[in-house]
């Protein structure tokens, strides 16, 4: 590594672009025609599969949730054409 010791400040490591940092060695970079590549491949299988297995996870995060809300809305739908009807009317007490 480069740079000069500073006396007040410790190291001098360079000037800006010239940091004193030794240059790289032994990098090696690999490409590939592009010809040669398919970046699309395997997409069709995985986004089946990997669908199939996330909703497969999560199903018991969220279908309970779905079917007692619709039971709930289910009775409560009845419920109200039962209180307005002309038995639930009678019923409840209340004048025809």
């Amino acid at each position: 590594m480069g740079g000069s010791l500073d006396p007040k400040n410790g190291v001098f490591m360079g000037n800006w672009g010239d940091m004193g940092c030794p240059t790289p060695q032994r990098i090696t970079t690999y490409s590939m025609s592009p010809n040669r590549q398919r970046p699309l491949a395997g997409t069709a299988h995985a986004a089946i599969f990997n669908t199939f297995r996330r909703c497969r996870h999560q199903v018991l995060y969220v279908v309970p949730p779905f079917v007692a809300a619709y039971a709930l809305m289910n009775w409560a739908i009845e419920r109200n054409e039962f209180l307005n009807s002309k038995p639930g009317r009678l019923l409840e007490g209340g004048d025809e």
